[in-house]
């Protein structure tokens, strides 16, 4: 008997609450910019400046002990994260302690990274800092910039993409999916303070192919149920493809879930924000390939004869009996 998540045939109307879902999402995407505007995000050392010590001890990595050692040192936004490989010698217990760039200064001085070291030994008396990178204030400013124009560039492609595949409705409707996506994923940082830095950026473009793909297979079927059910209302026919795609839309996200899940929490912090950035990205990117991208699709309206190079001729306006 094998796993159905859902039912083998489905009927279920995906626009019954068409206003309502569409209000939600609006309204949710001005909490987000709310919080964006009113908190801002909390940037970490990739995109505010700081430095980045690598240090490694045969005593075990003790993280609460670490950080009660450096708090005296009142360096701000401090993080310790213990780093897991499984190409460490057994006796090898790595740690990567951020600390932030201090006010009026480049990167942490030598002064400082001296300091730090001092009040670790305590913890572990041969611990060694083997590699320390520093991120200035005016790199970090130049990452902003570039990681914005990566989404948007991305996003730009995505509608060029669907418009050359499908037409501009298609197109339109999937953009909006996307903005949809990445607005309520920095919302969500914004709101929670979850640290944001150059992996959660990875996380984004990785959420706009994920949102992507579900919306491309949605739509694909759309056009192929349009050349079928040429008498069909638009509404029934992106119904039906719907439907006859939700078993392959919800199997893909829970089998990515538990994966991500199984990488939150054994993952450790290192990689903690951006699991969750793509967890969160997971959920909304399934909601909006079915209740975003397919709700502006029928909003539109599209072409149903495609031999024809009319694309206005029979849209959802046309009031045609199956």
């Amino acid at each position: 008997m094998r796993l159905r998540l859902v039912p083998k045939q489905t009927n279920w109307d995906f626009f019954k609450r068409n206003t309502l879902t569409l209000g939600i999402s609006g309204m949710l995407i001005v909490i987000a910019f709310a919080s964006f505007m009113i908190q801002g995000l909390n940037f970490g050392i990739d995109f505010r400046g700081g430095t980045t010590i690598r240090t490694e001890s045969t005593i075990p990595v003790d993280v609460g002990a670490y950080r009660d050692a450096i708090a005296p040192l009142e360096l701000g936004d401090v993080t310790i994260a213990e780093v897991f490989d499984p190409t460490f010698e057994e006796n090898q217990n790595v740690s990567m302690i951020r600390i932030q760039a201090q006010d009026g200064q480049e990167a942490v001085t030598a002064d400082v990274i001296r300091a730090v070291e001092a009040v670790l030994k305590d913890v572990a008396p041969d611990i060694v800092f083997v590699q320390v990178d520093s991120v200035g204030p005016k790199v970090s400013g130049e990452l902003i910039q570039t990681a914005i124009i990566a989404v948007i560039i991305a996003i730009a492609a995505v509608l060029v993409y669907i418009w050359l595949r499908f037409e501009w409705q298609f197109a339109v409707g999937a953009v909006a999916a996307l903005v949809h996506d990445v607005v309520l994923t920095i919302g969500v940082f914004s709101e929670l303070q979850i640290r944001f830095d150059l992996a959660i950026i990875a996380a984004l473009l990785t959420i706009v192919g994920y949102s992507l793909n579900d919306t491309v297979v949605v739509f694909d079927r759309v056009r192929e149920n349009l050349r079928k059910y040429k008498k069909k209302d638009l509404k029934d026919v992106m119904n039906i493809s719907i439907n006859e795609t939700l078993s392959r839309t919800v199997m893909t996200s829970v089998t990515t879930l538990l994966a991500l899940l199984s990488l939150f929490v054994l993952g450790g912090d290192v990689i903690r924000g951006f699991v969750f950035a793509m967890i969160w990205g997971v959920i909304v990117g399934t909601y909006s390939s079915v209740f975003v991208a397919s709700a502006v699709l029928l909003k539109l309206g599209v072409k149903r004869d495609w031999s024809k190079p009319d694309a206005n001729a029979g849209n959802q306006f046309a009031n045609i009996d199956a």
